[in-house]
Protein backbone atom coordinates (compact mmCIF):
# COMPACT_ATOMS: atom_id res chain seq x y z
CA UNK A 1 0.00 0.00 0.00
CA UNK A 2 1.70 3.46 -0.97
CA UNK A 3 2.10 6.06 1.68
CA UNK A 4 0.09 8.81 1.19
CA UNK A 5 0.78 12.28 1.56
CA UNK A 6 -1.40 12.67 5.10
CA UNK A 7 -0.36 11.51 8.42
CA UNK A 8 -3.23 9.40 9.41
CA UNK A 9 -2.59 5.50 9.20
CA UNK A 10 -5.91 3.99 11.01
CA UNK A 11 -9.08 6.05 12.04
CA UNK A 12 -10.99 3.88 14.55
CA UNK A 13 -9.52 0.93 14.09
CA UNK A 14 -9.39 0.98 9.85
CA UNK A 15 -6.80 2.36 7.06
CA UNK A 16 -8.12 6.17 6.20
CA UNK A 17 -8.88 4.52 2.88
CA UNK A 18 -11.39 1.92 3.75
CA UNK A 19 -14.35 3.13 3.02
CA UNK A 20 -16.20 -0.50 2.90
CA UNK A 21 -19.57 -0.41 5.06
CA UNK A 22 -18.00 -1.52 8.30
CA UNK A 23 -14.84 0.90 8.34
CA UNK A 24 -17.86 3.73 7.51
CA UNK A 25 -20.10 2.57 10.44
CA UNK A 26 -17.03 2.11 13.01
CA UNK A 27 -16.24 6.19 12.45
CA UNK A 28 -19.50 7.08 12.38
CA UNK A 29 -20.33 5.47 15.86
CA UNK A 30 -16.46 6.36 17.07
CA UNK A 31 -16.08 2.32 18.03
CA UNK A 32 -12.64 1.13 18.64
CA UNK A 33 -12.65 -2.91 17.54
CA UNK A 34 -9.16 -3.66 19.41
CA UNK A 35 -10.93 -4.95 22.92
CA UNK A 36 -11.05 -1.30 24.65
CA UNK A 37 -12.90 -1.30 28.09
CA UNK A 38 -16.07 0.18 26.17
CA UNK A 39 -17.39 -0.89 22.61
CA UNK A 40 -16.24 3.08 21.76
CA UNK A 41 -12.88 5.07 21.44
CA UNK A 42 -12.13 6.61 24.67
CA UNK A 43 -8.44 7.92 23.56
CA UNK A 44 -7.78 11.56 24.35
CA UNK A 45 -11.62 12.76 25.49
CA UNK A 46 -14.38 10.40 26.70
CA UNK A 47 -17.30 12.33 24.45
CA UNK A 48 -14.68 13.73 21.47
CA UNK A 49 -11.79 10.95 20.82
CA UNK A 50 -8.99 11.26 18.62
CA UNK A 51 -9.26 7.96 16.48
CA UNK A 52 -5.94 7.67 15.32
CA UNK A 53 -4.64 4.34 15.92
CA UNK A 54 -1.65 4.69 13.92
CA UNK A 55 0.28 7.14 11.48
CA UNK A 56 2.31 6.83 8.44
CA UNK A 57 5.98 7.27 9.08
CA UNK A 58 9.14 6.32 6.90
CA UNK A 59 7.46 4.43 5.13
CA UNK A 60 5.75 2.35 7.38
CA UNK A 61 3.29 2.56 10.20
CA UNK A 62 3.95 3.80 13.48
CA UNK A 63 1.35 2.71 16.64
CA UNK A 64 -0.03 5.38 18.52
CA UNK A 65 -2.90 3.87 20.51
CA UNK A 66 -1.97 1.59 23.11
CA UNK A 67 -5.27 -0.44 22.88
CA UNK A 68 -4.34 -1.16 18.70
CA UNK A 69 -2.49 -3.88 20.28
CA UNK A 70 -4.73 -6.13 21.43
CA UNK A 71 -5.67 -7.30 18.05
CA UNK A 72 -6.77 -10.55 18.54
CA UNK A 73 -4.95 -10.67 22.06
CA UNK A 74 -1.65 -11.78 20.34
CA UNK A 75 0.46 -9.75 22.72
CA UNK A 76 -1.39 -11.98 25.70
CA UNK A 77 -0.57 -14.99 23.45
CA UNK A 78 3.15 -14.25 22.80
CA UNK A 79 3.71 -12.68 26.73
CA UNK A 80 2.19 -16.03 27.76
CA UNK A 81 4.38 -18.29 26.34
CA UNK A 82 7.36 -16.29 28.18
CA UNK A 83 6.08 -16.29 31.19
CA UNK A 84 4.77 -19.73 31.77
CA UNK A 85 5.16 -23.42 30.90
CA UNK A 86 3.25 -24.75 28.42
CA UNK A 87 -0.02 -26.28 29.19
CA UNK A 88 -0.83 -23.41 32.13
CA UNK A 89 -4.38 -22.43 32.85
CA UNK A 90 -4.14 -18.49 32.31
CA UNK A 91 -5.96 -15.60 31.64
CA UNK A 92 -5.31 -11.65 31.74
CA UNK A 93 -6.90 -9.03 34.04
CA UNK A 94 -6.28 -5.29 32.24
CA UNK A 95 -5.53 -1.91 34.72
CA UNK A 96 -4.07 -3.54 37.49
CA UNK A 97 -3.36 -1.31 40.39
CA UNK A 98 0.98 -1.76 41.76
CA UNK A 99 1.52 -0.49 45.33
CA UNK A 100 4.33 0.19 47.19
CA UNK A 101 5.61 -1.16 50.26
CA UNK A 102 3.93 2.29 51.95
CA UNK A 103 0.71 1.66 50.03
CA UNK A 104 1.76 4.34 47.55
CA UNK A 105 0.80 3.72 44.07
CA UNK A 106 3.29 2.68 41.16
CA UNK A 107 1.23 2.87 38.41
CA UNK A 108 -1.33 0.44 36.74
CA UNK A 109 0.07 -2.37 34.86
CA UNK A 110 -1.35 -2.30 31.50
CA UNK A 111 -2.43 -6.34 31.15
CA UNK A 112 -1.37 -9.16 34.05
CA UNK A 113 -1.34 -12.46 32.76
CA UNK A 114 -2.02 -14.56 35.57
CA UNK A 115 -1.46 -18.46 36.00
CA UNK A 116 -4.39 -20.98 38.11
CA UNK A 117 -4.58 -24.33 39.20
CA UNK A 118 -7.77 -26.83 38.83
CA UNK A 119 -9.09 -24.69 41.71
CA UNK A 120 -9.31 -21.35 40.66
CA UNK A 121 -6.51 -20.08 43.03
CA UNK A 122 -3.34 -18.16 41.84
CA UNK A 123 -0.02 -20.15 41.43
CA UNK A 124 1.52 -17.46 39.14
CA UNK A 125 1.68 -13.98 37.35
CA UNK A 126 3.53 -11.95 34.85
CA UNK A 127 2.96 -7.85 33.82
CA UNK A 128 2.54 -6.85 30.79
CA UNK A 129 3.48 -3.61 29.59
CA UNK A 130 2.32 -1.83 26.36
CA UNK A 131 4.01 1.19 24.96
CA UNK A 132 3.01 2.78 22.12
CA UNK A 133 4.51 6.10 20.76
CA UNK A 134 4.05 9.71 21.55
CA UNK A 135 3.11 12.07 18.42
CA UNK A 136 4.71 15.83 18.35
CA UNK A 137 2.98 17.86 15.98
CA UNK A 138 -0.91 18.24 16.38
CA UNK A 139 -2.66 15.16 15.14
CA UNK A 140 -6.18 16.19 16.06
CA UNK A 141 -6.07 18.74 13.19
CA UNK A 142 -5.94 16.26 10.54
CA UNK A 143 -8.21 13.81 11.94
CA UNK A 144 -11.05 16.78 12.18
CA UNK A 145 -10.57 17.24 8.91
CA UNK A 146 -10.31 14.24 7.40
CA UNK A 147 -13.78 13.28 9.92
CA UNK A 148 -15.50 16.05 8.36
CA UNK A 149 -15.46 14.19 4.75
CA UNK A 150 -13.40 11.10 4.78
CA UNK A 151 -14.03 9.64 1.16
CA UNK A 152 -13.43 13.25 -0.11
CA UNK A 153 -10.22 13.37 2.05
CA UNK A 154 -8.69 10.05 2.51
CA UNK A 155 -6.37 10.91 0.26
CA UNK A 156 -5.61 14.63 1.55
CA UNK A 157 -2.31 16.67 1.14
CA UNK A 158 -1.01 17.83 4.71
CA UNK A 159 2.49 17.86 4.09
CA UNK A 160 2.85 21.75 3.64
CA UNK A 161 0.50 21.96 6.73
CA UNK A 162 2.14 23.32 9.84
CA UNK A 163 2.84 21.01 13.04
CA UNK A 164 2.81 18.03 10.95
CA UNK A 165 2.18 15.23 13.55
CA UNK A 166 5.24 12.35 13.91
CA UNK A 167 6.55 9.97 16.03
CA UNK A 168 8.34 10.90 18.98
CA UNK A 169 10.44 8.39 19.78
CA UNK A 170 12.75 9.63 22.53
CA UNK A 171 10.15 11.87 24.28
CA UNK A 172 8.11 8.14 24.57
CA UNK A 173 11.54 6.38 25.61
CA UNK A 174 12.81 8.47 28.16
CA UNK A 175 9.23 9.82 29.57
CA UNK A 176 6.93 6.91 29.43
CA UNK A 177 8.91 3.39 29.01
CA UNK A 178 12.21 4.02 31.53
CA UNK A 179 9.91 5.49 33.99
CA UNK A 180 7.83 2.69 33.72
CA UNK A 181 10.32 0.13 34.32
CA UNK A 182 12.06 1.53 36.46
CA UNK A 183 9.00 2.04 39.13
CA UNK A 184 6.63 -0.49 38.07
CA UNK A 185 9.59 -2.48 36.64
CA UNK A 186 11.75 -2.63 40.08
CA UNK A 187 8.85 -3.95 42.28
CA UNK A 188 8.18 -6.93 40.02
CA UNK A 189 11.78 -7.76 39.23
CA UNK A 190 12.56 -7.58 43.20
CA UNK A 191 9.28 -9.88 43.13
CA UNK A 192 11.15 -11.91 40.45
CA UNK A 193 8.10 -11.88 38.16
CA UNK A 194 9.11 -11.75 34.77
CA UNK A 195 7.82 -9.11 32.57
CA UNK A 196 6.98 -8.42 28.97
CA UNK A 197 7.29 -5.12 26.47
CA UNK A 198 5.22 -5.12 23.79
CA UNK A 199 5.89 -2.29 21.48
CA UNK A 200 6.14 -1.54 17.46
CA UNK A 201 9.45 -1.97 15.48
CA UNK A 202 9.89 1.20 14.70
CA UNK A 203 10.20 2.13 18.32
CA UNK A 204 12.20 -0.95 19.14
CA UNK A 205 14.73 0.28 16.31
CA UNK A 206 14.92 3.81 18.49
CA UNK A 207 15.76 2.16 21.43
CA UNK A 208 19.72 1.67 22.68
CA UNK A 209 21.05 -1.90 21.96
CA UNK A 210 20.09 -4.54 24.55
CA UNK A 211 22.13 -7.60 25.28
CA UNK A 212 19.96 -10.73 24.44
CA UNK A 213 20.05 -13.52 26.78
CA UNK A 214 18.07 -17.18 26.52
CA UNK A 215 14.67 -17.00 27.65
CA UNK A 216 15.31 -19.30 30.25
CA UNK A 217 17.82 -16.98 32.00
CA UNK A 218 15.82 -13.87 30.96
CA UNK A 219 13.62 -11.97 33.14
CA UNK A 220 12.24 -9.13 30.42
CA UNK A 221 10.75 -9.97 26.90
CA UNK A 222 10.37 -7.05 24.28
CA UNK A 223 7.84 -8.31 21.91
CA UNK A 224 8.18 -6.55 19.04
CA UNK A 225 5.51 -6.04 16.55
CA UNK A 226 4.21 -4.50 12.99
CA UNK A 227 1.27 -3.29 11.11
CA UNK A 228 1.05 -5.63 7.72
CA UNK A 229 -1.13 -4.14 5.14
CA UNK A 230 -4.01 -7.17 4.43
CA UNK A 231 -5.48 -6.30 0.81
CA UNK A 232 -7.88 -9.01 0.95
CA UNK A 233 -9.08 -7.18 3.75
CA UNK A 234 -8.29 -3.27 3.28
CA UNK A 235 -6.98 -3.60 6.74
CA UNK A 236 -3.60 -3.92 9.07
CA UNK A 237 -3.45 -6.66 10.87
CA UNK A 238 -0.82 -6.65 13.75
CA UNK A 239 2.43 -9.79 13.08
CA UNK A 240 4.61 -10.07 15.46
CA UNK A 241 8.06 -9.73 13.97
CA UNK A 242 10.44 -10.98 16.46
CA UNK A 243 10.85 -11.23 20.50
CA UNK A 244 14.13 -10.18 22.34
CA UNK A 245 15.25 -11.30 25.59
CA UNK A 246 16.68 -9.25 27.81
CA UNK A 247 17.98 -9.42 31.47
CA UNK A 248 16.14 -6.30 33.91
CA UNK A 249 18.63 -4.76 35.31
CA UNK A 250 21.13 -4.84 32.31
CA UNK A 251 18.40 -3.34 30.05
CA UNK A 252 17.26 -0.59 32.59
CA UNK A 253 21.11 0.47 32.71
CA UNK A 254 21.10 0.65 28.98
CA UNK A 255 18.15 2.68 28.18
CA UNK A 256 18.61 5.09 30.91
CA UNK A 257 22.48 5.45 30.71
CA UNK A 258 22.80 8.37 27.67
CA UNK A 259 25.44 8.23 24.71
CA UNK A 260 28.35 10.67 25.69
CA UNK A 261 29.97 12.37 22.95
CA UNK A 262 33.20 14.59 22.85
CA UNK A 263 32.44 17.71 25.32
CA UNK A 264 33.81 20.27 22.44
CA UNK A 265 30.19 21.07 20.75
CA UNK A 266 29.08 22.04 24.67
CA UNK A 267 32.68 24.40 24.96
CA UNK A 268 31.64 26.13 21.88
CA UNK A 269 27.82 26.12 23.10
CA UNK A 270 29.53 27.82 26.21
CA UNK A 271 31.74 30.31 24.36
CA UNK A 272 28.67 31.17 22.27
CA UNK A 273 26.68 32.74 25.65
CA UNK A 274 29.71 33.91 27.43
CA UNK A 275 30.34 35.77 24.01
CA UNK A 276 26.60 36.97 24.15
CA UNK A 277 26.53 37.84 27.56
CA UNK A 278 30.37 39.85 27.86
CA UNK A 279 29.04 41.58 24.49
CA UNK A 280 25.47 42.93 26.47
CA UNK A 281 27.30 43.82 29.27
CA UNK A 282 29.12 46.45 27.53
CA UNK A 283 27.01 48.38 25.02
CA UNK A 284 28.46 50.69 22.80
CA UNK A 285 27.80 54.04 23.41
CA UNK A 286 25.73 55.38 21.34
CA UNK A 287 26.96 59.11 21.34
CA UNK A 288 30.28 58.40 20.35
CA UNK A 289 28.82 56.21 17.45
CA UNK A 290 26.66 59.07 16.27
CA UNK A 291 30.02 61.49 16.60
CA UNK A 292 31.45 58.97 14.08
CA UNK A 293 34.15 58.46 16.40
Amino acid sequence: MPVPNQPLAEVFGFPASNMSKQAVRYRRLKLCPFHNKVPNCTKDKADNPLGVCSVFHDNGVAITCPIRFRQDWLIAEDAAAFFFPEGTSWTSLTEVQLNDKNGNTAGNIDVVLVAYDAAGKVTDFGALEVQAVYISGNVRRPFEHYMGNPAARANMDWRKETNYPRPDYLSSSRKRLVPQLLYKGGILNAWRKKIAVALDQGFFGTLPHLRETDSEHADVAWLVYDLEFNETKSQYLLSRVKTVHTVFNESLDQMSRPEIGAPQEFVERLQEKLDEKLENANPPDTKTIDMGV
